[in-house]
């Protein structure tokens, strides 16, 4: 009996409940999806007849196209954005990087939505940007389409790239560039002969996570695509315009998603295998000065970049003080929109606070737990357990959403309609994040320290405690304040789970630019910047791990 308390000690127990979480939120939704793919819709029996359909109708495989498309030119896009930003910034003295990089994380970190909404506010229909240049006789392409998509999608994914690639480029040996100036070559060769092949497993992970998450946006898609359908909003409607009980054609979209995103995720660990680098740091690159001519030439490259990003968040705010008359703007600024934010529909603003606290505290003990484990207890269980906690990188919100509102919808585990099933969404979205900052953080961590406390006495769960946690706070505490960013700004699995009282500020903005009333979407859209930009702040200013832990996460 003793044999087996001693097996069954705290780290047993936290593995055990790692995999009652996957079972319970990851495994038990998917399989339900993966299900009702392969059953007829009208006699319930295995069928590939929703398979049939999707590859031999036009208006899927359309729609399969069109996320291939918006997914290789926004990739495309935001190397062009993300390379040069990226370059500058780590090997010329660029004034005011820091700003730089914050605003944008900033616009990397905002909800897709915001940014789609306030490109319709500038270059829609009677956007102020397209009457400007209407006026001066210059037609500006229709913003609602592959257009909007792919600019408002660039624009915001280009920091994975820019800020993934200037940590590489931090660490190259600048030796390897010095010789290659030595016998003749100039930097424009240089750079594309020597540097630019050393950090490209960083540049193809990066551009394949923005290949991912364009892949599976589906605010942007939905706020300015249009008529324009891909994968996530065909997902959408479909699962809307079907029967709750059984929505085949949107679990078969649904796994179509899961398996391309699985290919990328596949092909970035093949690229990021094949060629590594190591190097001992005594040689780092060092930050040159540019002549006047050449200097202004990089800060207006720079500031334009991640101005141009920015300039929808600048927007955004601007409107939220505009005065209104309903869904119409009005002359002169006040604080019309925000007033009827705190007196029609506090009780939004208070469930996003709730909701997304309330899963960062459960995202914060467990994902610590967990990561401690699987950085500390490589057996065969844990490394299972690894593996599994990767299928929320690879499961777009769209897909969770339909998997949770299908499997919680009847018993033995009824949650459909209530906010749990929303914080649980959140949860499990983002769990994988801080068990990977956690384990992250312990490699850091001599496991000797905690040697030390268990060989004097100490149980493992008190020693983990007192030793090991007090080490991890910071990276901890920073990596909790991102997961509440961006769980404050989730769309796309809450817009399915949502009733009346549970909604979010997200899935009202949402509807709120579906309905022409800007203003209250501005002023909501404001108030969630406000939240991203001040914790943003306090991780960079108190922990000094604002990049680092969003690009790893």
């Amino acid at each position: 009996m003793s044999l087996g308390r001693k097996k069954l000690d705290i780290w047993t127990l936290v593995t055990i409940l790692g995999f009652a979480i996957v079972i319970i939120f990851l495994i038990y939704p998917l399989f339900d999806v993966f299900k009702f793919s392969f059953m007829d819709k009208e006699t319930g029996q295995f069928s590939f007849s929703n398979w049939k359909e999707f590859f031999s109708r036009p208006y899927y495989l359309r729609a399969f196209s069109h996320s291939m498309f918006v997914a290789v030119l926004t990739t495309v896009f935001s190397m062009l954005l993300g390379i040069p930003l990226a370059f500058f910034t780590s090997r010329y003295k660029i004034h005011g990087t820091t700003l730089l990089t914050t605003l944008s994380v900033m616009a990397l970190l905002s909800p897709t939505f915001i940014g789609a909404y306030s490109w319709i506010t500038m270059l829609g229909k009677q956007g102020f940007l397209r009457l400007f240049f209407a006026s001066i006789g210059i037609k500006l392409p229709e913003i609602y389409g592959p257009f909007g998509i792919i600019l408002s999608d660039s624009l915001q994914y280009y920091p994975f790239i820019s800020l993934m690639l200037a940590g590489a480029l931090n660490t190259i040996d600048r030796s390897l560039e010095e010789a290659s100036e030595n016998l003749g070559s100039r930097s424009f060769g240089t750079f594309f002969k020597v540097t630019l092949p050393l950090v490209m497993p960083s540049l193809a992970g990066g551009a394949l996570i923005v290949f991912m998450m364009s892949l599976s946006n589906f605010g942007t898609p939905m706020v300015i695509g249009g008529n324009y359908l891909v994968l996530s909003t065909l997902a959408y409607n479909l699962y809307t315009s079907e029967i709750a009980e059984s929505p085949g054609m949107a679990s078969t979209v649904s796994i179509v998603m899961i398996l391309c995103a699985s290919v990328i995720v596949i092909l970035q660990n093949w690229v990021s295998s094949r060629r590594k680098y190591a190097s001992m740091l005594v040689n780092r690159p060092i930050q040159k000065k540019l002549t006047k001519g050449k200097s202004f030439l990089a800060h207006f490259l720079c500031y334009f970049i991640v101005g141009l990003s920015t300039l929808p968040l600048i927007v955004i705010v601007i409107y939220s003080f505009r005065n209104t008359n309903g869904p119409v703007f009005t002359k002169g600024f006040g604080l019309d929109s925000y007033k009827q934010i705190f007196f029609d529909v506090p009780k939004t603003v208070i469930n996003s606070f709730i909701y997304s606290l309330i899963a960062v505290i459960l995202i914060a003990v467990i994902g610590t737990l967990l990561g401690f484990v699987i950085a500390r207890k490589r057996n065969f269980a844990v490394k299972a357990l690894d593996q599994l906690l990767m299928i929320p990188y690879i499961v777009p919100g769209t897909v969770l959403g339909i998997g949770f509102i299908v499997a919680f919808n009847r018993k033995p585990i009824y949650l459909a309609g209530t906010a749990t099933i929303i914080i649980m969404a959140y949860f499990i979205r983002r769990l994988p994040y801080s068990v990977r900052s956690a384990a992250s953080i312990l490699k850091q961590i001599d496991p000797a320290l905690e040697e030390a406390g268990i060989n004097l006495g100490s149980p493992p769960g008190r020693t983990f405690r007192t030793v090991t946690l007090p080490l991890m706070k910071s990276g901890i505490v920073s990596g909790a304040i991102m997961s509440w960013v961006t769980s404050m700004n989730e769309l796309s699995a809450s817009i399915l789970l949502y009733v009346g009282k549970t909604m979010t500020m997200p899935i009202k903005i949402y509807l709120s630019v579906v309905d022409g009333y800007f203003g209250t979407a501005s002023a909501m859209s404001t108030i969630l910047l406000v939240v991203t930009g001040v914790s943003m702040f306090i991780v960079n200013k108190y922990f000094n791990r604002g990049s680092e832990t969003f690009v790893s996460s």
